[in-house]
């Protein structure tokens, strides 16, 4: 019987699809702009919207940056305690979320409690699919991230149906249950494949950034994210501004998390095939342009289309960002590499949405909005042509 190597990752494992399941609930952060538009018009209508998105943002943000203690922990193969204590947190704070009426216990709850607790859970499914994938990587990171997508089109669907009947607190009671479900089959069944290694350097590797590819992709991470997440956020609020009904903006969300999921496995196939910068850079070019033209749209029609292109570019991007991480380094020392590309990329998930919402505020509309978060996501194109040159030593080649 012939010897696995340790980079040679069986192509199939139970981890394939309880990753998928861990992220379906950790879907659960993509429908903020469901809850950024109810919060604006019933619970917190004296709070701005920029303050309001704050919850938003510090969610996204705290989804990647406890990546750099997680993944540490995951080298050192401590992954199923920190998986056990952030899937109950998650659960606990689904259901004291429906006992809030103030915006600093949102603030603390739903943008502390679940950013942190959900970013405890998607650390380490990266590195768990490194460990079970090699030769099809690109697409089983697809179908997991297709998992967020899947929660990203079931949480704001259920939520428009059952806000109206059951009202806010039974709401937020359902998507508890729902994620107690998904995470105790997830505790269940994953777990990692390759012993634990202990690679010299610490928590935060500075030996990583003598790479000066690692170093620019880091950086564009950082720039993509001031601005690939407003639309998703301020989509629903410009729809109602512009004459869109109230339940038809709220399904704007699911409709771009559906198309978003779409993206992720095509965008994992061909990232396969092409290389992983190669199909994440015009993606982004794409995300860039869609996010510009948003705010000028007037009808349903219109704002259909832009949610599907916006949902498949971002969701290219999403599921392959961490692939040219891999090809930086070995696999010994991945989940302090990944953990620390997506800490830094924390930064901008949690000050762009806000930046947003204040330019907003001071300009009276969306316009500016989209230019401004356009504008600084194909300023991470730049830095994407960058990293491939700097590590391909020219600007074709697959990668």
């Amino acid at each position: 019987m012939r010897t696995m190597h340790p980079m040679e990752g069986p192509r199939h494992g139970v981890s394939y699809w309880t990753s998928l399941t861990a992220f379906a609930a950790c879907g659960y952060i993509t429908t903020w702009g469901v809850f950024q538009m109810y919060y604006e018009e019933t619970i917190l209508p004296g709070d701005s919207p920029s303050n309001i998105a704050w919850i938003g943002s510090l969610q996204y943000a705290l989804l990647f940056l406890p990546g750099l203690v997680t993944g540490r922990l995951f080298d050192l193969g401590y992954f199923k305690i920190p998986f056990f204590v952030a899937s109950c947190v998650l659960v606990a704070c689904s259901f004291i979320i429906a006992e809030c009426t103030k915006y600093w216990q949102f603030f603390l709850v739903q943008g502390l409690g679940v950013g942190i607790s959900s970013g405890v859970l998607f650390g380490p499914m990266v590195g768990i699919v490194f460990h079970w994938f090699n030769k099809r990587r690109g697409l089983a990171l697809g179908i997991t991230a297709m998992g967020s997508s899947l929660g990203g089109i079931a949480f704001p669907v259920v939520a428009q149906n059952l806000l109206p009947q059951v009202g806010f607190k039974w709401t937020m009671r359902i998507f508890g249950f729902v994620l107690l479900v998904l995470l105790g089959v997830a505790n269940l069944t994953i777990d990692r494949r390759l012993p634990p290694t202990n690679a010299k350097g610490g928590l935060f590797n500075w030996v990583a950034f003598k790479n000066p590819a690692y170093t620019v992709y880091c950086i564009s991470g950082v720039t993509a994210f001031l601005g690939l997440f407003t639309a998703l956020t301020y989509m629903p609020i410009q729809a109602v501004q512009v004459g869109v009904s109230y339940n038809f903006a709220s399904y704007l969300v699911a409709i771009a998390n559906g198309s978003s999921g779409i993206g992720r496995i095509v965008g994992g196939l061909l990232g396969d095939r092409f290389g992983a910068l190669n199909v994440m850079t015009p993606c982004v070019v794409l995300a860039g342009i869609v996010t510009i033209t948003w705010p000028f749209l007037r009808n349903e029609g219109s704002l259909i289309v832009i949610a599907v292109i916006y949902g498949f570019s971002c969701g290219a991007y999403v599921s392959l960002q961490l692939c040219p991480v891999m090809a930086m380094g070995g696999i010994g020392d991945v989940g302090r590499r990944t953990g620390m590309f997506m800490s830094l990329a924390a930064f901008g998930a949690v000050a762009g949405p806000p930046i947003s919402g204040a330019i907003d505020s001071a300009t009276g509309g969306f316009k500016g909005v989209g230019l401004y978060a356009g504008g600084v996501v194909l300023l991470s194109v730049g830095l994407l042509l960058w990293t491939r040159y700097l590590h391909l030593g020219k600007l074709s080649g697959k990668f």
